[in-house]
């Protein structure tokens, strides 16, 4: 076994919905281990239940039953604002369709969120500018999303996700609304980006050609987590 302690762990995770008179089981007893630092896939077709275990380990639904251990304490027995104080300095996201404020500027839509989480407007610029320059964007830093590319969009939301210094980057079909090309691109970025902040990633998405990324690659199978790629972690 690894020395290292899991920053996200998933225990026998539960989640069904109604589906007209009957229930339909989309997670049934899930697990999975995200350590410090590594990339992990999550590849399946949609429907399969990647979102919704990307949902309930970034404490955005509450599952059935199970637990999730971020930094080794369980989080879904806490009080609704604790687990939002965690999200806030735990967890980015990066989701499929970018969500950027369309009156803003790319800086802007990296600033605000620090400035909410207590920054000061100095150095929430400072990051913002650092984050968009390492993604090759330093030229479109003031440029609003629609003056940008689809790619370009999805790096200054990959910005965002990482500007308040998350321990976990939680990505649900990252680059799923952009073209091959782009895509392997924006991916490029990211997977550089992590690497370099020292940020584990959790990625769901239904292109296997992203898993060459990955150190370790899952898919949901019946309701459970199971492995497709292992690491030569122990």
């Amino acid at each position: 076994m690894s020395h290292t302690r899991p920053i996200l762990s998933v225990r026998n995770l539960h989640r069904s919905y109604e589906s007209g008179p009957s229930m339909l089981n989309v997670l049934s007893g899930a697990d999975i281990d995200i350590f410090p630092g590594e990339m992990v896939g999550l590849i399946g077709p949609s429907g399969s239940g990647k979102s919704t275990l990307l949902h309930a380990a970034g404490l955005l639904e509450k599952p059935n039953a199970g637990e999730v251990y971020i930094g080794g304490r369980e989080c879904l027995k806490l009080s609704d604002d604790k687990r939002t104080a965690i999200r806030r300095e735990t967890i980015g996201v990066v989701y499929q369709f970018h969500h950027l404020q369309k009156e803003f500027s790319a800086e802007d839509n990296v600033v605000i969120p620090q400035m909410i989480a207590g920054k000061t407007e100095r150095n929430a610029i400072a990051e913002a500018r650092r984050l968009l320059t390492l993604l090759g964007l330093e030229a479109r830093m003031h440029h609003k999303p629609s003056q940008m590319s689809g790619g370009e969009q999805q790096r200054v939301a990959i910005a965002r996700a990482l500007a308040n210094k998350p321990k976990i980057l939680l990505a649900d079909e990252p680059t799923g609304n952009l073209d091959p090309a782009t895509s392997s691109s924006v991916f490029q970025s990211l997977f550089d980006l992590t690497r370099r902040e020292g940020v584990a990633a959790l990625v769901a998405t239904h292109n296997m050609e992203l898993t060459q990324y990955m150190d370790r690659v899952f898919t949901v199978r019946d309701g459970l987590v199971v492995p497709l790629k292992a690491s030569g972690r122990v």
